[in-house]
């Protein structure tokens, strides 16, 4: 078996692969997977905004203090 023909063998399985994946992707079974992965974008980040705000409650009255402290050492004016 010269290059030539393991370079065709492998051109042919690629070509097999390509169209099986893209056989997979176009079905009409993953539509519904694909169309719920392309609206993620435009979802509602509720649990990020939660987990923010109760991290940001626990903070102890200190270390939001020494925050404030810093602020105003670096002269800045929106505390």
């Amino acid at each position: 078996m010269d290059t030539g023909t393991f370079r065709g063998i492998i051109t042919g399985l690629l070509i097999i692969a390509f169209l099986g994946i893209t056989w997979w992707a176009y079905s009409r079974r993953r539509k519904p997977d694909f169309d719920e992965a392309a609206n993620l974008p435009f979802a509602e980040d509720d649990e990020q905004r939660n987990r923010d705000s109760s991290a940001s409650q626990q903070r102890s009255k200190r270390e939001q203090e020494s925050e404030a402290d810093s602020r105003q050492d670096r002269g800045d004016k929106n505390t």
